[in-house]
């Protein structure tokens, strides 16, 4: 995660204004979310939070294990400090609370709640495929491994993790009530109130293991963007009286200030440009996923390389490529009859198939390893340079880097199994194969993309598709510069590194 491009003197004069001025900020108004970057500057930069977490974000990561918290279980001796800092109700939380499931130990410093208003129970700051929930939850740990307290870790790019629950309104939460029977205390802004201590574990949802991550931001000036977020797919609930608590109990004003008390609600901030992020997901079924993951690991997206690189390319626009995938054909083909073109079983081809790859992979233009040699970066580099310097002018370089990096960018991320296999990708590979065979192909896939965009549409029209609107695509095939280029190709894919 990289943080915002900005001069040393850019940010020492915005930190300067913000430590002497003291900046102030609101959600709305003459100071609201729309202001923030003109005092704080990383508020209007890349990596922010939160986001609207959609189904075309996600990747399924085998990797992303139950989250593990320690010391949870407080004793009621403990005392925490319960305040209204005026824009949040925030609750202290003691040192020896931690993520242990982390590569880190991140160490629990506070937790705070973001809600909608008694008229508009829409409050919380992260969205799940555009649903926006009543309330949201963030507790707050910094990097204890590197930095010894959070004043340090805020702005620092592996400062940060934030454990997210997302509040609907339903059954009466006991747990809620352990410190909102103490809100009456801290009405205005400024004021706090001690808390005896209870089990924090019983704020988050039973299960720990479902849930979604992504690198942010605070979602409050500065905006640093130094957030691991943990975003728990299960809401908890709490019942109507307990979220009327949050929305009309507490003031954003100070108690001085009885001519201009202001009720403190709607406090979230608005959904944040994605800026090419993927959201990791740790289960394959479940709320906000919409149909099943595609399995494909290393070894067979290899051999799918491979088969572009050296196979019959008529044979796999006769099938249609996505067909060599697990579960691709079932997902385009449901309630579709088979092509009356093909002649020869699937399975009769795929050996053929097989026994093509076996012998031209003795050849020089088949040897193991070409498609790793395809994406050595000092050839990417070298290769790049030659282009500008053909052209004699700096400003081709966006197109050279979208006609030849991206492509092989794009290659090497789906070998490593962490990305779609992109159309223009694949039409990439394709040069210097046949035309006439590459051109069949291009045509398969590209009627098996309009199909797949059909389905899609007529099976699941709540669900907003998204034009293409990435980096232009390599003019490849001759007889195909004319088609439209859609969006990646294949469905979603699963981490498997």
């Amino acid at each position: 995660m990289k943080f915002l491009s900005l001069t040393p003197i850019a940010l020492l004069q915005a930190t300067l204004f913000t430590a002497l001025h003291g900046a102030r900020w609101t959600y709305s108004g003459l100071n609201g979310q729309q202001e923030w970057d003109k005092h704080y500057p990383y508020c209007g930069g890349a990596f922010q939070s939160p986001i609207d977490i959609r189904s075309n974000l996600l990747r399924f990561d085998p990797k992303l294990y139950p989250v593990e918290v320690e010391n949870y279980n407080l004793s009621p001796n403990q005392q925490l400090t319960l305040g209204n800092n005026g824009h949040s109700l925030q609750l202290s939380l003691p040192s020896t609370m931690y993520i242990s499931s982390l590569p880190h130990c991140y160490t629990a410093a506070q937790l705070h709640f973001h809600w909608g208003s008694s008229g508009w129970p829409e409050g919380s700051e992260h969205m799940v495929n555009s649903k926006r929930y009543a309330a949201e939850m963030h507790v707050v740990h910094f990097n204890s491994d590197k930095y010894p307290n959070i004043s340090m870790a805020v702005d620092k790019s592996d400062g940060l993790a934030v454990l997210a629950v997302l509040i609907e309104v339903g059954d009466f939460n006991p747990a809620f009530e352990k410190f909102l029977r103490f809100i009456g205390g801290i009405k205005y802004k400024g004021q706090k109130v001690k808390v005896p201590g209870f089990n924090i574990r019983t704020l988050l949802p039973a299960r720990l293991d479902q849930y979604y991550r992504y690198d942010g931001s605070l979602t409050t000036p500065p905006c640093y963007p130094s957030v691991l977020w943990t975003v728990f797919s299960n809401p908890v609930q709490i019942s109507w009286r307990q979220f009327q608590a949050f929305a009309t109990a507490i003031s954003s004003s100070y108690a001085q200030d009885s001519h201009s008390h202001m009720p403190l609600n709607g406090n979230y901030r608005k959904p944040q440009l994605i800026d090419s992020r993927v959201v990791l997901v740790s289960f394959k079924e479940g709320r906000g996923l919409h149909g099943t993951l595609t399995v494909a690991n290393s070894k067979m997206r290899k051999q799918l390389i491979q088969q572009l690189l050296v196979g019959d390319l008529a044979d796999l626009a006769d099938e249609q490529l996505y067909q060599l995938l697990p579960g691709g054909s079932e997902r385009l083909n449901a309630g579709k009859k088979k092509s009356q073109q093909s002649h020869t079983p699937f399975k009769s081809r795929q050996q053929t198939w097989k026994a093509s790859l076996r012998r031209k992979s003795q050849t020089s233009v088949g040897k193991p390893g070409l498609a790793e040699e395809t994406l050595c970066y000092v050839s990417l580099e070298q290769s790049l340079f030659h282009k500008l310097k053909q052209s004699h002018s700096g400003n081709h370089l966006a197109q050279s880097l979208r006609d030849l990096v991206f492509p092989k960018l794009n290659l090497r991320s789906y070998l490593d199994c962490r990305s779609d296999l992109d159309l223009a990708t694949i039409r990439y590979i394709l040069r210097g194969r046949p035309t006439d065979e590459a051109w069949e192909l291009d045509q398969s896939l590209t009627k098996a993309l309009m199909i797949q965009r059909k389905t899609a549409a007529a099976t699941k029209p709540s669900v907003p598709t998204e034009e293409y609107d990435g980096p232009s695509r390599p003019a490849v095939l001759e007889k195909s510069k004319n088609q439209v280029d859609l969006h990646p190709w294949l469905l979603p894919m699963e981490w498997e590194d």
